[in-house]
């Protein structure tokens, strides 16, 4: 069976199509790259210009009179143009996905992915970004000098651990929210699906021993926010093992999580710190042992969170563990970070933050925890990315918590 691609969008039926030479390279026959076509965004007026008079006052003369009042009170801008709305989607296309350093060029897909996210689940305007630099100071400095044009920035896909000392560096020296997606939008989704999978099995945060897997930019984020939240205790491991302030091959990241995590000195592998433990998050592209999931505790949580192949495929994990999670769509559970970010974004928008704390963080994730309420199972711990409730929820947590915070300016 054919179908015409003439005046359709090809593949939306997901049956066959007729390419011809004119139409469609050999590219557009699989259907991820006939939806990339021409880009996701595109930029629309939000005013009329249907005559003199509306370019008048669109354009000059009239433009000038709100440059003028801008010049003379900078904090106008956020009321007369777009800036209070928009987000920069930053990126030097050096950790993208699981691609790792594919570059800038090759990012961009994936930042106008961000951004028509932003748009659809929070109503938020972003740009992507994407630099050709790597440098922190080269990043730091382009960053700041297109910070005027925007009201938030989203690092995203940045290595580690050069991401931590990006993201540090913009937060002191902007006065708008900046906020590394991969750390901290994979952290508080985590968060929240923990809450409700240790209420779910008659614990509390400060109930679990957890084991994470993998000392990268979400693993870093998760285990501080766990920290913060009052896990009971916590063991992180990197490729070489468990973290623990006896290794001399730490850099300052990993020192400082050795010297604030594993209460109970832990050494070795992640599979031998996984024995009796309550908790496995995966975020490292490694792989767990059916055996290792069997040793741990009763009601065990395991969250899989690697893609797009989870360190322990779910249905063996399923066997032993009470709950689990992965980052994918087709299994229950799933950890999306757009559950997360878009909501920040607006709430902290919303009331002009300066920043984003820790508390605004974790209001996040309560918010999203609460979604779930009493509808909760083992297969429901977190809400679909498309629970209509999910934006809401977070943006007025958010924006309620940088008000108590008094990061708020409106």
């Amino acid at each position: 069976m054919t179908a015409s691609t003439e005046g359709t969008r090809p593949f939306d039926t997901g049956v066959a199509v007729t390419v011809t030479p004119d139409s469609l390279t050999s590219l557009d026959l699989d259907p991820a790259f006939a939806l990339h076509r021409g880009g996701k965004l595109e930029v629309r007026s939000t005013v009329p210009v249907r005559d003199a008079g509306d370019l008048s006052l669109a354009y000059t003369p009239g433009v000038a009179r709100v440059c003028t009042a801008i010049a003379d009170n900078p904090d106008l801008v956020n009321d007369y143009t777009w800036v209070s709305n928009v987000v920069a989607v930053v990126s030097d296309g050096t950790a993208v996905l699981g691609l790792g350093d594919i570059g800038p060029a090759a990012a961009m897909p994936v930042m106008e992915g961000k951004a028509l996210l932003f748009k659809q689940f929070a109503g938020v305007d972003a740009v992507p970004v994407c630099i050709d630099c790597t440098d922190v100071d080269a990043i730091v400095e382009t960053v700041v000098r297109l910070a005027p044009s925007f009201g938030g920035v989203n690092l995203e896909d940045i290595s580690a651990p050069r991401c931590f000392e990006v993201e540090d560096r913009l937060r002191a020296l902007l006065d708008i929210p900046v906020f590394h997606d991969d750390q901290h939008g994979t952290a508080i989704v985590v968060l929240a699906a923990l809450r409700n999978a240790a209420r779910l099995t008659g614990r509390s945060l400060g109930d679990l021993r957890a084991v994470v897997a993998g000392a990268g930019a979400s693993g870093v984020a998760v285990s501080r926010i766990l920290l913060n939240a009052g896990i009971g205790d916590i063991a992180v491991a990197d490729s070489k093992g468990i973290i623990h302030t006896g290794r001399d091959d730490l850099n300052q990241v990993k020192w400082a999580l050795a010297r604030d995590t594993n209460k109970a000195g832990l050494t070795g592998s992640t599979e031998g710190a996984l024995a009796g433990a309550d908790v496995f998050v995966g975020l490292s592209g490694s792989t767990i042992s059916e055996r290792a999931v069997a040793g741990m505790a009763r009601d065990a949580i395991v969250f899989a969170l690697s893609n797009p192949t989870p360190e322990v495929e779910p249905s063996v994990a399923a066997r032993y563990a009470r709950v689990v999670a992965t980052g994918r769509s087709d299994h229950p559970n799933q950890i999306n970070n757009v559950l997360a970010f878009p909501g920040v974004f607006r709430g902290a928008l919303d009331v002009r933050a300066r920043t984003i704390t820790e508390n605004m963080k974790v209001a996040a994730a309560e918010a999203l925890a609460a979604v779930v309420g009493d509808d909760l199972s083992e297969n429901y711990v977190i809400p679909s990315p498309f629970d209509a409730r999910v934006a809401p929820a977070v943006i007025a947590a958010v924006a309620r918590q940088a008000r108590e915070d008094g990061v708020a300016r409106k």
